[in-house]
């Protein structure tokens, strides 16, 4: 069995034992080969899972200028992600 869910903007296929991060439920497909398609969301769908830690993303940096004027600025960012492994897919 497996899902598909929404997860910051971006879309996710998971397994149970998988470790990722969980938003909504979009799609549901079966080992049978039946799928469930929401619209947009498959109702009474959920994904179970534990939070397994933290991690933080890569360093970005954020530079921006202004031709002809000596405007410049550099800034930082850093995102920090909840890592959760999947237990169980519930219809």
């Amino acid at each position: 069995m497996f899902a598909i869910i929404q997860s910051g903007g971006r879309q996710v296929k998971v397994t149970p034992g998988e470790i990722v991060t969980v938003e909504q439920v979009l799609l549901v497909g079966q080992d049978g080969g039946d799928v469930l398609v929401g619209a947009p969301f498959v109702a009474g769908a959920r994904v179970v899972g534990t939070v397994a830690g933290e991690s933080r993303g890569p360093k970005l940096r954020v530079f921006k200028k202004k031709r002809r004027k000596g405007m410049r600025r550099t800034k930082g960012h850093r995102a920090t992600f909840t890592r959760i492994e999947v237990k169980d897919i519930l219809l």
